[in-house]
């Protein structure tokens, strides 16, 4: 595998994987990799001839009082288990590279990118939008790959490429894939290492709390008091807040009164021991 810290490396080393007609696919991640990135990585190598991954801890999607210091940085064994997967080429800027002296464009994607997360975390789906679409005007990938764990990050990046016409020729397919789970159910998150040993094991109420609320909705109970018992079951397990949980339109993210026979998505956001874990699933 190899590595590229500045664009002009890398703009010489994603030609040279074209040279014969190859197709890559991009896997943009910040780092402090888990099984649930491994997974993107197969399924890029899967349907693409060559894997780019990226590794940036982008600083303009992190609020002031978020974790960007903290958030973990582990470049050299991140690497190794990139190249275990069969990356070809690993991006890793630093932040002049992304950001160089004069930076001042940032893009803003409304609709989606509103409510939810972006209610709590003001300018976070902002700098997501704005990184990405540098990654794929730098890597100009044939497929890119994200986890559906993060489904208001996706619906954001798909709108955002779909309005500046970035899904042709430089991004063909922006593929969802499934969220990778821990054997109790809970969403792989990078956040999860910050979990006490109590505060891991009650975590787990999240994702069977989940399902339960999702299995009284497709049953047709109310959904207003179902979401309602959802909240009160997790404050119930340790949870010390819940930030959001919302029944919405799959594609729009607007919230629903009920089902409708639209693809719809459960989402929840609630913080545990100083820790906010984020999930969805499907319903109906």
């Amino acid at each position: 595998m190899q590595t590229a810290h500045t664009l002009d490396v890398l703009r010489t080393r994603v030609s040279s994987l074209r040279k014969g007609g190859e197709t890559i696919g991009l896997v943009p991640t910040m780092g402090a990799l888990h099984e649930g990135h491994l997974t993107l990585v197969r399924r890029a190598r899967e349907a693409c001839d060559h894997v780019v991954a990226s590794i940036f801890v982008n600083p303009t999607q992190f609020g002031p009082n978020e974790d960007l210091d903290a958030y973990p940085r582990q470049l050299e064994e991140d690497a190794q288990m990139l190249e275990r997967e069969g990356c070809a080429l690993l991006w890793a800027p630093r932040v002049a590279e992304m950001y160089p002296d004069g930076f001042v464009t940032s893009i803003s994607v409304s609709g989606v990118s509103e409510g939810l997360c972006g209610a709590d975390r003001p300018g976070h789906f902002d700098g997501v939008a704005t990184v990405v679409c540098k990654l794929f005007n730098q890597v100009a990938p044939d497929m890119a790959f994200f986890g559906e764990k993060d489904w208001q990050q996706l619906a954001v990046i798909r709108a955002m490429a779909r309005d500046l016409d970035l899904t042709l020729p430089h991004v063909h397919q922006i593929i969802g894939v499934p969220t990778v789970r821990e054997a109790d159910g809970l969403a792989m998150s990078s956040r999860n290492r910050y979990l006490s040993e109590e505060n891991r094991a009650a975590a787990a109420t999240l994702p069977r709390e989940m399902r339960e609320a999702i299995a009284r909705i497709e049953d047709g109970q109310e959904i207003a008091p179902t979401l309602a018992a959802l909240e009160d079951a997790l404050l119930g397990a340790g949870f010390s807040k819940v930030d959001y949980a919302v029944l919405a339109d799959a594609s729009s993210l607007k919230p629903l009164e009920k089902l409708e026979g639209k693809a719809a998505r459960l989402l929840v956001a609630a913080r545990i021991g100083g820790t906010r874990l984020i999930d969805n699933m499907g319903v109906g």
